[in-house]
């Protein structure tokens, strides 16, 4: 309600006229509520009824337009002082409570019309639970439900009903369109979000919070406040977990959790933490949440026994604490007057874009806007208002931390102490901070009391075995980019404890490569794929990892065929990757294990995507599907990071017809056959991605149909390639197809290689590729195995020139036509040992340095190891002279033609 003692008209017309000039997000809203801009005054005597009155179609649309008019009146009310801060804040949380309320109310009726909407509750957290949200803040609900009392649709569990519900709220406070949004939704305060639904059954929920709950959530629900839906449900909830907030006995533990939460923010939030330009409002020193905390500690310790103090909003609390002696009177104006100042700053910043925004801007000219909203001349008069209040809330919250018995060490510095005796050195200090960050919780994946036990109880061999890895420290925070991806840790964690050789292997694999910790991050189930000691032998022939990817249930669909494939190649080739790592296979023989892979995933998915296909549209008479392998698939010699180059062709008559149900011309058949075989090959599923395919190098490249029959794939190779795609013919191998159609493609091959070309100038074609190649695909760094001059593409170019130009020694695998070549005078011998270095640094260097930057000194040796050589020194040496080796080749087969 407007205060008639704070109505200023002048104030208003000022408010109006700064948050029109230096807000886009308020002028974009006046421009479309010019009513508000006219008479604030009428708008701001009952603003949240006024907001109410609005009326639309439907119910996302009517809250939408409702929170855009209380976002322009709010504002107005604020910059104005016709609202003060108090007043604002609860402004603000009342709508949020509403628009709950309604969405909740609307989400029940939509599925079960007659029904009452009971049965489900929102319990609000944060600064929604005390009333005092911000001026573009996310809520922090938690939802549960009843399933005795939540209307449901025949047949359907009350769990399923929820979920729904709760989703439809989501979707309703959520959903942008042209009017805004009405709220952002945070539900990863509920119990272990990473393993529990949306909407939690209330008896479940109260069970957790009475015997698993960990100590912050405690502090959270300081605020809690049943908000919107049942609210007869919401109170239960809370009259039982009271005792789980509010303890007789002092929790310093809890107090103390409390403490570390402050200082990991610090140290996270290190570049909001100075204060100036950029300075973090909300959780830099001296900030909020500094303010908030230093209430909770309080509210925790005397809370208990003191009911007087258990009021949610902040300053009502600094104000009890006061009143009660708890807190010196000095000390509370400080902290008050520094909280409303700086909530009222963060209002501002949120009031320009609409943006959940904390920070200060860094630049002059932003920071003087959000100065000019507030009234004052620049930014450093903004600046010059908040140094004195920051500061003196920086020194309350320090001495308030000083409390602590310094003579004892902290859990921090008593594992630093044990991690400097293990092995971790220098780094043990950062990396105790680290761990301990773990223990607080830092990440959604370890918030659950069962997520923290699994991490305790993991620790000591966890440490044990990082310690023995060349570089603990960079494990350890690699370890930690993967803990802030998962949504459960909880397997994971349980899964090192009970194998001590995979947690060292872990350790090296994080230490070592970047690639596979990053997959890690993303599937950590593909750890589990390390388990059997068989992991690190090479992988079977092509029929035994095919058998493998079709061992899925009877009776399974295509759709799970698709997942269990990705799943087998995605523990193969992350297996591969960790022989590496662990030294105990030549790159070589992984790089051929990684094609066994593949092209067994082809034959697998081919087949599958054929049979599906036929029972729609049948079979073409006399005709069949073959797929082509080219580049390093073909010559079997796969990277981690290679895709797969593919090329499609069909036998038989290309103007038969399918004869299904739905028949198809053989051309339009086996192209539509061709891209589902490709979208089986490269569609991420639940059971994630699988390969790339590069179908690039079929007849006419882009420009063609992906399939094409073998007549025309040969007239075409014939009559109308190209020097370059004669050159990628040379590792051109059929690997599906029956064998009959197989041996049909190599005769073609062969006879195009054989001398059924055009007549080109072989040599001065391959200059010119090789020159345009190197402008437009330069080396990314100077271990570039591929791209550098001398690397394996001046390989394959002189090799493959020599192949076309004498007519010999056409074998898909490098390796061997090099011999062959050899064998004849065509290429030296030593241009064998300088293929063999090459894909060894480029197999082993797609793992640990995808960038092809020198890795780590630690790595370093890991690298000279895989390559068979004593040091890192040795390992440059012999790039350089395999380089040196291939130049040399390169520059006497081309003829060091013009362009080159």
């Amino acid at each position: 309600m407007l205060d008639p003692d704070r109505y200023d008209p002048a104030a208003l017309a000022k408010a109006v006229d700064r948050a029109c000039r230096h807000a886009p997000f308020l002028a974009m809203i006046a421009e479309r509520e010019p009513e508000i801009v006219s008479d604030p005054a009428r708008f701001l005597r009952d603003p949240l009824s006024a907001s109410l009155a609005l009326e639309a179609a439907t119910t996302a649309q009517q809250l939408r337009l409702q929170r855009r008019r209380l976002a322009l009146i709010a504002a107005i009310g604020d910059l104005s002082g016709a609202l003060d801060f108090r007043a604002t804040t609860r402004l603000l949380s009342d709508f949020a409570d509403h628009a709950l309320d309604t969405a909740i109310r609307a989400a029940i009726r939509e599925r079960t019309p007659e029904a009452e909407p009971v049965g489900f509750a929102a319990i609000a957290l944060g600064k929604q639970g005390s009333r005092e949200l911000n001026y573009s803040s996310d809520i922090d609900p938690i939802l549960l439900f009843d399933p005795a009392r939540l209307p449901c649709r025949p047949r359907e569990a009350p769990e399923e009903a929820a979920v729904r519900i709760g989703r439809r709220v989501i979707e309703l406070l959520q959903a942008r369109d042209g009017d805004g949004y009405v709220l952002r939704i945070d539900l990863r305060l509920r119990p272990s979000p990473e393993v529990t639904p949306i909407a939690l059954p209330v008896d479940a929920a109260i069970t957790y919070y009475e015997s698993q709950a960990l100590p912050w959530e405690r502090a959270a629900f300081i605020r809690a406040r049943a908000a919107a839906g049942d609210s007869e449900l919401g109170e239960r909830f809370l009259q039982a977990i009271r005792p789980f907030i509010w303890r007789r006995a002092l929790d310093y533990g809890a107090i103390n959790d409390i403490r570390l939460i402050t200082r990991r923010i610090r140290d996270h939030h290190a570049q909001g933490q100075a204060f100036g330009p950029g300075y973090d409002l909300k959780r830099g020193r001296g900030g909020i949440r500094e303010v908030e905390f230093f209430a909770q500690i309080h509210q925790l310790i005397h809370g208990g026994r003191d009911p007087a103090l258990r009021v949610p909003a902040t300053l009502d609390a600094i104000d009890a604490l006061a009143g009660a002696g708890w807190i010196d009177p000095a000390a509370a104006r400080d902290l008050s007057d520094a909280y409303v100042l700086l909530r009222t700053i963060e209002h501002r910043l949120q009031m320009i874009d609409d943006r959940q925004t904390h920070a200060l801007p860094t630049q002059a000219e932003a920071i003087d806007r959000v100065a000019a909203l507030h009234g004052l001349a620049d930014g450093d008069a903004l600046l010059a208002l908040l140094n004195d209040p920051v500061r003196r809330v920086g020194r309350h919250y320090d001495a308030l931390d000083s409390d602590a018995d310094d003579s004892l060490p902290t859990s921090v510095e008593r594992l630093a102490d044990t991690l400097a005796t293990t092995g971790f050195g220098d780094a043990a200090t950062a990396v105790a901070q680290r761990i301990e960050t773990w223990r607080g919780g830092r990440y959604p994946a370890l918030r659950s009391a069962p997520a923290q036990a699994a991490l305790e109880a993991v620790l000591p061999g966890l440490i044990e075995a990082f310690a023995c890895a060349p570089d603990p420290a960079l494990a350890i925070n690699r370890l930690d980019a993967v803990l802030a991806k998962l949504p459960s840790a909880i397997n994971f964690l349980r899964l090192m404890e009970a194998r001590p050789a995979l947690t060292r292997l872990l350790s090296m694999i994080l230490c070592h490569a970047p690639t596979l910790a990053d997959l890690l991050g993303r599937r950590v189930e593909l750890l589990d794929g390390l388990i059997d000691a068989t992991a690190l032998d090479p992988v079977g022939d092509v029929a035994a990892l095919a058998h493998e990817m079709c061992a899925v249930e009877a009776g399974c669909d295509y759709q799970a065929m698709l997942d269990h494939v990705r799943r087998v190649v995605n523990e193969k080739r992350f297996a591969l990757g960790a022989q590496i790592i662990a030294g105990s296979s030549d790159p070589l023989s992984v790089s051929a294990g990684y094609s066994r892979v593949a092209e067994a995933a082809v034959e697998v998915l081919a087949r599958a995507t054929v049979a599906a296909f036929e029972e729609r549209h049948g079979r073409v008479r006399d005709s069949e599907l073959v797929i082509l392998a080219l580049g390093r698939l073909g010559g079997g010699a796969l990277t981690h990071a290679s895709d797969l180059d593919l090329v499609f062709l069909f036998t038989g008559d290309y103007a038969a017809e399918s004869d299904g149900e739905k028949p198809l011309g053989a051309v339009l058949y086996y192209n539509r056959l061709a891209q589902r075989v490709i979208a089986a090959l490269s569609v991420p599923t639940a059971a994630g991605p699988l390969y790339d395919v590069d179908t690039r190098l079929r007849p006419s490249g882009n420009q063609g149909p992906i399939a094409v029959s073998l007549d025309g794939f040969h007239g075409y190779q014939a009559e109308s390639a190209w020097t370059w795609e004669h050159m990628a013919l040379t590792r051109a191998r059929p690997i599906f197809g029956s064998v009959g159609a197989r041996a049909a493609v190599a005769e073609v091959i062969g006879r195009v290689l054989a001398g059924e070309r055009p007549d080109r100038d072989l040599r001065a074609d391959s200059c010119r590729m090789r020159a345009e190649m190197a402008t437009h695909k330069p080396p990314k760094g100077p271990l570039d195995a591929k791209l550098l001059p001398g690397g394996l593409v001046d390989l394959e170019f002189a090799v493959h020139v020599q192949q076309l130009v004498h007519r010999t020694a056409f074998h898909p695998d490098l390796r061997m036509a090099i011999g062959d070549l050899a064998t004849q005078g065509l290429l030296p011998d030593a241009l064998g040992d300088a293929h063999d270095l090459l894909n060894r640094l480029l197999v082993v260097l797609r793992l640990v340095a995808p960038d092809a930057q020198p890795p780590a000194p630690a790595t370093r040796r890991l690298v000279a190891g895989a390559l068979g050589l004593r040091d890192w020194g040795q390992v440059v040496a012999s790039l350089d002279a395999a380089r040196q080796e291939v130049r040399a080749c390169w520059t006497r087969v081309s003829g060091d033609q013009p362009g080159e």
